[in-house]
This record gives structure tokens, sequence and C-alpha cells, in this order.
């Protein structure tokens, strides 16, 4: 979610121990076995620090467990578990190696891409590692799902559920705490959070999606975390950028519901492919915009944090042009007062270097 707060942390993990104990314990295994491999593997201490090499093993450890078809407290799971998220910061490095060239980062995509790999090497029919059976995403639609059977009370709630199907969690009250969490953590994160998932359930209804998808939070999380991503955090944010975050959430759930199609005829879950794609996409725009300045991989930090980086830039940079300009004007009154008259009537340069 963006967030470097142990508080927030603390909140985040409370609400996935409310939404399914089991879950919160196979997240947690993940994040322990994902930074206990990224140490090994001598990774910067900075990024292992702050969760940069455990976050990815969270995702792979909670959705194994959302997956699993044998439910709840079957402890075999954690095998498997563990091997995966041993390999995030494996995916992780290769991926950074290639995503520095244009200063991007990895997001959720080792995630991605291991849940993937297990989900398809394991499949429906495995004897020890059955998984969900995924159907093909073709659902018709249908007249009777029209306008006068939506249950507003339910679309309201569908964007705290949005923001909690971050982690597969589709329980309000764990969405209300992770977005507690980024509230305490960035008022502008939690704000881009909300409009995104706002954005993913509209843009389901407007594609007519199944109502019962549209509750369940699985429109509005990826939108979330694009709308999220270039909503300040890897952009600084003004009035334009907002504008770009909330075109990034749209254009996301529309990625959504390309991929999830094409995924379950492979029997896999869409996972964050369209919110890493999206996002990708739109951090590799050009412009000449200045409002539009996306920040360098090193300094990026919460929203209201770039901001002040940003003033800081623009002051330093008005304060060396000033500086320049002044010594300029300077150089001439100073060659003026180093020309002394000559007997024959000439003027003589005194070498100013001498």
């Amino acid at each position: 979610m963006f967030v470097n707060n142990p508080l927030s942390g603390l909140l985040i993990t409370a609400g996935l121990f409310l939404q399914n104990p089991w879950w919160a314990l196979n997240g947690l295994l993940g994040t322990f076995v994902s930074t206990v491999s990224a140490i090994l593997l001598r990774q910067n201490r900075e990024a292992i620090s702050a969760g940069l090499y455990g976050y990815n093993g969270t995702l792979v450890g909670i959705l194994m467990a959302v997956f699993s078809a044998n439910g709840s407290w079957y402890w075999w799971l954690l095998l498997p578990n563990v091997f995966m998220s041993m390999l995030c910061p494996v995916v992780s490095s290769a991926l950074s190696s290639v995503a520095n060239r244009w200063d991007l980062p990895v997001f959720t995509l080792p995630f991605n891409i291991l849940v993937c790999i297990h989900i398809a090497a394991t499949g429906a029919n495995h004897p020890y590692f059955p998984e969900v059976n995924i159907q093909p995403n073709n659902h018709p639609h249908l007249l009777n799902e029209s306008v006068d059977i939506l249950s507003i009370s339910q679309l309201f709630l569908s964007v705290p559920v949005g923001v909690g199907q971050v982690y597969g969690c589709d329980s309000p009250w764990t969405g209300g705490l992770i977005l507690l969490a980024l509230l305490l953590s960035s008022p502008t994160i939690c704000f881009h959070a909300m409009v995104g998932s706002a954005a993913g359930m509209l843009s389901g209804l407007a594609l007519a999606a199944p109502h019962k998808d549209i509750y369940s939070g699985l429109w509005g999380y990826n939108s979330a975390l694009s709308c999220i991503a270039v909503g300040g955090v890897f952009y600084v944010l003004t009035w334009q950028t907002h504008l770009l975050a909330l075109t990034c959430a749209l254009f996301c759930a529309y990625m959504t519901s390309a991929i999830s199609k094409l995924m379950s005829v492979l029997a896999l879950p869409a996972c964050t492919w369209p919110f890493c794609l999206s996002t990708l996409i739109f951090l590799l725009i050009s412009s000449e915009t200045p409002a539009i300045c996306r920040l360098p991989l090193s300094v990026v930090s919460y929203p209201e944090e770039n901001r002040r980086y940003q003033r800081q830039l623009k002051a330093s940079e008005k304060a060396q042009q000033s500086q320049l300009s002044s010594s300029q004007e300077e150089a001439p009154l100073k060659e003026k007062e180093c020309q002394i008259p000559s007997w024959s009537g000439s003027r003589t340069a005194v070498n100013l270097y001498e």
C-alpha cells in the first residue's frame, strides 16, 4: 500500500487477522521468509528495512492460502509457501536489474509471477495442494441485473472492500482498518485509495460486470493501487497528476476486465497484473509539462514528503540561479575596476587570474 509506517503495518495485520487468522499467519510467514532470504542474498539493507523485500512475500503467503481448496489450517500448505516466498527476493532482484534502466519499480510483479506459477503447476486436481477451480470468465450481460436492483449500501461498502481486496480480503471491517492505517501514514494515499476503488466500482457498472464481483471489491483493488501510485507517490502531487491518477485508475479497471477474462481461460487469477501493467505505462509517460514531474526512485517517499522535496529543490535552484546571475553582473564591474590607464594613452587590462 506504499506506506512505510510500523503502526500502519500493525493495523493492516490486525485487519488480516480479523478477516482470517490462517491467511494472516501465512502472510506473516511469507514476509519473514522473504525478508530473511533477502538478507542472505545480501540485498540493499535500507530497502530491506523499508519492507521492500517483504511485501511480495506477504501477498504470496496470503493469496496461496486464499486460493487453496483445502481451506484453513492445512499445515502442509506452509511448505510451498516457504519455497515461493523464499524466491521473492530472487525474482525481485532479477526484475530490478531490468527495470532500473528506466528507473522503474517492480511493484508486485514477483508476487504475480510466483503465485501464477504455483497455481498453474498444481491446479484444481492436485492430490496435495489443490487450488480453487477458476472457471472462464464468460459472464453474459444479463438484462435482469439492471440499475433497478442495485444495492446502494453494498456499492458504498464496495469502496473499502476494494481496498481490502489488495490482500484478498472481502470484509468491509478489514478494508476500514486498512484505510485507517493509510490515513495515519498519509491522508493523500488514503484519499487516492478510496478514489481509485470508487473509480473501479463505477467502471464495473459501466462494463455491466456481475454485481457480486463489484460488491466483493474485485473491481476496486487494482484501480486503488494505480491511483495511489500515480497520485503523489511516484509523481509530485499537483492537480494535473491528480487527474492523471484518476485516468490511470479508470484505465486499470478496463485492463482488469480484459486480463481477468484472458487469465481465466488458463484457470489463473488476475492478481495485480492490471495494476502493474497500467501503472508502468503511466510512469513511462514523457511530458514537457512541468506540473507532471516523475520523481527518481531514490527520492520517492510519501506524497506530502515528495511535495516538500520539490519545494526545496525549486528553492535551491532559484538560489543557484540568483547567485549565478549576481556573479555574472559583478564580473563586468570587476573588469572595469581592473582597467588602469597607461602612459601611452591606451588601456592595459590586469590579468584577473594572477
